[in-house]
């Protein structure tokens, strides 16, 4: 019982470090973001598309590429800012698991670094210091929070790696056995 409380702690201590290292360096976080509708693609501010998700408010440019793509900017936004509740440290746990192997490869299908290296890694990064501010999960904090300069989002995947997310939020505790 008090090993699993001292790897339950030392997790939690990580998942701190990382998030206080993380915070701290603005640049290990994503500046731009490259939004890909199938053949369409175009690069926008990560302070673009995170003001989209606070406010509302399109940019002549964020308004003009969701036109083309033929997307629902207020589908995009719910996607975006829709929280999915996790424990951090189970999510930690998780996402270090064969399961989390799993599903860290298929959220990086849709959000991933352009060079496709290191995906998982730096998901995992993303994901776990945007539990760990408030006990949930954002897709904007988790671009905002992605450990790199650019970050790649497959826009027409989005739904689908935010059902993925929700379906984890219920079933963290169960993968591992708790």
């Amino acid at each position: 019982m008090r090993c699993k409380f001292l790897s339950v702690s030392g997790a939690l201590l990580l998942v701190i470090s990382i998030y206080f290292i993380l915070s701290g360096a603005p640049a290990l976080a994503a500046e731009s973001v490259v939004l890909k509708y199938r053949i369409f693609r175009e690069s926008i501010s990560v302070q673009e598309l995170s003001t989209f998700a606070q406010t509302g408010k399109l940019s002549t440019s964020l308004r003009v590429n969701l036109a083309l793509a033929r997307q629902n900017p207020q589908a995009i936004r719910q996607y975006l800012t829709e929280p999915v509740k996790v424990n951090p440290v189970i999510l930690d746990k998780v996402l270090n698991s064969r399961i989390g192997n799993v599903i860290l490869d298929q959220l990086t299908q849709v959000i991933h670094t352009r060079s496709r290296q290191a995906d998982k890694q730096a998901l995992r990064a993303a994901l776990v210091v945007s539990a760990s501010k408030d006990g949930q999960i954002t897709f904007i904090e988790v671009i905002q929070n992605y450990p790199t300069n650019e970050v790649e989002v497959e826009g027409d995947r989005l739904e689908s790696a935010y059902r993925q997310l929700r379906r984890l939020q219920g079933n963290l505790q169960d993968i591992l056995g708790f």
